[in-house]
């Protein structure tokens, strides 16, 4: 293992956007790695791309991954002894774009109808993890009963998800539920 002051003091004499850190250790994916490795394979095979085909499509787009890579990254889709290799957001974007999907088609379920387990969240239906995914209603909102606290979660959720010059409407919706009757 690095010490942590080593890493800080390369960082501080080289300034770049990367820093390379080694480990030898075993390397466990959760639920959502996995996820993303089962629909790496899957979309690469449904195009008709072998590992150095999208390999290849990775370089042209500024982000290499080597098909090795590309390899481990899929074999987290189960329970693998082989190597297999994390995905970090930049490689997860990179991916969406050379597969020409959106990256919650590798993050989700590619099956809305089951039930399926996101990271922190645990088993959440297949249809919901889509709906929260898609800032269209948070995880567990069905679940709250009292309307206004109902229209209260959702005006928030949406102000939280949406990029600014989308959410006016929704801030206006919230502070038009605040200013409502309060039952206490």
């Amino acid at each position: 293992m690095i010490p942590d002051r080593k890493i800080r003091r390369s960082v501080e004499k080289n300034p770049t956007d990367t820093v390379r850190i080694m480990t030898t250790g075993r390397i466990e994916l959760g639920p959502t790695g996995r996820t993303v490795a089962a629909n790496v394979r899957r979309l690469r095979e449904s195009r008709g791309l072998t590992l150095r085909a999208l390999s290849a499509a990775l370089k042209e787009r500024g982000r290499p991954l080597s098909a090795d890579a590309i390899n481990k990254i899929e074999n987290g889709d189960g329970n693998e002894t082989r190597g297999i290799r994390r995905v970090d957001v930049d490689d997860l974007m990179a991916l969406a774009v050379a597969l020409d999907v959106s990256p919650l088609a590798l993050l989700l379920p590619h099956d809305a109808r089951e039930t399926t387990e996101i990271t922190a969240a645990g088993q959440v239906a297949g249809r919901e993890a889509w709906t929260w995914g898609r800032a269209f209603e948070p995880l567990g909102y069905r679940q709250i009963t009292d309307e206004d606290e109902r229209t209260r979660a959702l005006m928030a959720f949406h102000l939280a998800s949406s990029p600014v010059g989308i959410t006016q409407q929704s801030r206006q919706r919230l502070e038009a539920a605040d200013d409502g009757p309060s039952v206490d």
